[in-house]
């Protein structure tokens, strides 16, 4: 396996991942990345096959599950709880009991309520420049998510402040502020959070919260500490794919004097969502030794799946470093796969389809203000602002 060095938090690198990928990709389906340490898939067919491989999983092999620092202890008490990072058993109860309440039919509900709020964030963008980042691509999936728990919008900042905390604890930059940050801000959304549960309890609601708590599998239902962390998940892992897909997608539609319609936007947002994906990283561990791609994972080996660099395999589509907003839609990987695969993609496909075509039809004349930047937020993937122009 070729070796490859690169620093996730370099300039270049988080302006354009892409050509470092493609190097990792030339020397085939897996190479070595020196600043993880540890083996990447970058192929489509490496990173599908691991992401659905059981052999491999994302909950930590007790055996190596590192001491929690003191300081860290509020945070991971909340993500012991997340099916995000659980397998099964625990993972199959708590997605099915999940899923009973975050059913299809409620996700396809909040279209009009969704098409309402686009317009909403539209009346209230300033005159003249404006950063369309924080205008619209951030409050409009938290303000979503709100709704759907039964949460009041007016904490829509505040939520979203404790989610940017909580997720920081992901990135390549993470340092010890982020550290003493992001358990402060667990502690407080799970204190917040705790008591709209207890309410709920006693006065049921149409809303997710009631739904969790009612939901029930195999005379199992959802405890108070699950029920608050995967409030927490469905909004940190929800609004921050949206957020920046939104935000590349514009980006990448705007540069090209493209525009998105209520016809054009299902094979348009995948397109966004391949060329451009908000999520660059997922790991997995190996749960027995196996060989695969020509390389033999002991148990207990980590492996990085990219999924930045398997949405631009050549041998799955022709021209990958190009957009072209005719594509047909084919399985990229940028929602997962397998057991993990986002229960909040539904959600996120449907506030894109609907949002960024109102968009761009209420604002003919939209155009980049400034050079737009994407963030120093590796292994995510979204920019720092989008100044725009509307006149």
């Amino acid at each position: 396996m070729q070796r490859f060095s690169q620093d996730p938090t370099e300039t270049g690198f988080v302006q354009d991942p892409y050509p470092f990928y493609e190097r990792l990709r030339g020397a085939g389906d897996l190479a070595y990345w020196e600043d993880y340490a540890m083996p990447c898939a970058v192929s489509h067919r490496a990173v599908s096959a691991l992401l659905r491989d059981r052999r491999f999983g994302r909950e930590i092999p007790p055996q190596q599950a590192p001491a929690i620092p003191p300081h860290l202890a509020p945070f991971y008490a909340i993500e012991a709880h997340s099916m995000l990072e659980l397998e099964p058993p625990r993972h199959t109860r708590l997605r099915g009991l999940v899923l009973r309440a975050f059913t299809s039919r409620r996700i396809k509900a909040l279209g009009p309520e969704i098409a309402q709020l686009s317009h909403d964030l539209i009346d209230r963008l300033p005159e003249g420049d404006c950063d369309l980042l924080t205008g619209f691509c951030q409050p409009l999936p938290v303000i979503v998510i709100c709704r759907l728990l039964g949460v009041p919008e007016s904490h829509a900042d505040q939520l979203l402040a404790w989610s940017n905390a909580m997720v920081a604890m992901y990135q390549a930059r993470r340092d010890r502020a982020i550290e003493d940050t992001a358990p402060r801000a667990a502690q407080e959304f799970s204190d917040f959070l705790k008591g709209y549960v207890e309410t709920r309890r006693s006065q049921p609601g149409d809303d997710l919260i009631t739904h969790l708590i009612a939901a029930e599998e195999d005379g199992e239902k959802l405890s108070t500490e699950e029920l608050i962390t995967t409030c927490i998940l469905l909004l940190n892992a929800g609004h921050e794919a949206t957020v920046h897909t939104m935000g590349n997608g514009i980006k990448c539609l705007l540069e090209r004097g493209l525009g998105i319609t209520p016809d054009t936007a299902d094979t348009r947002v995948e397109e966004i969502l391949r060329f451009d994906p908000p999520l660059h990283m997922f790991t997995r561990y190996a749960y027995e030794e196996v060989e695969l791609f020509g390389h033999r994972f002991a148990r207990g080996d980590q492996v990085a799946l990219l999924l930045g660099a398997a949405n631009r395999d050549p041998g799955v589509w022709p021209d990958p470093a190009r957009f072209d907003p005719a594509r047909p839609i084919s399985a990229n990987t940028s929602f997962g796969a397998g057991l993990h695969f986002c229960v909040g993609a539904p959600l996120a496909r449907l506030e894109l389809q609907i949002a960024l075509p109102i968009l761009f039809d209420r604002l003919p004349a939209l155009r980049l203000s400034k050079p737009p930047n994407y963030a120093n937020l590796y292994h995510f993937h979204g920019l720092e602002h989008l100044w725009v122009s509307a006149h």
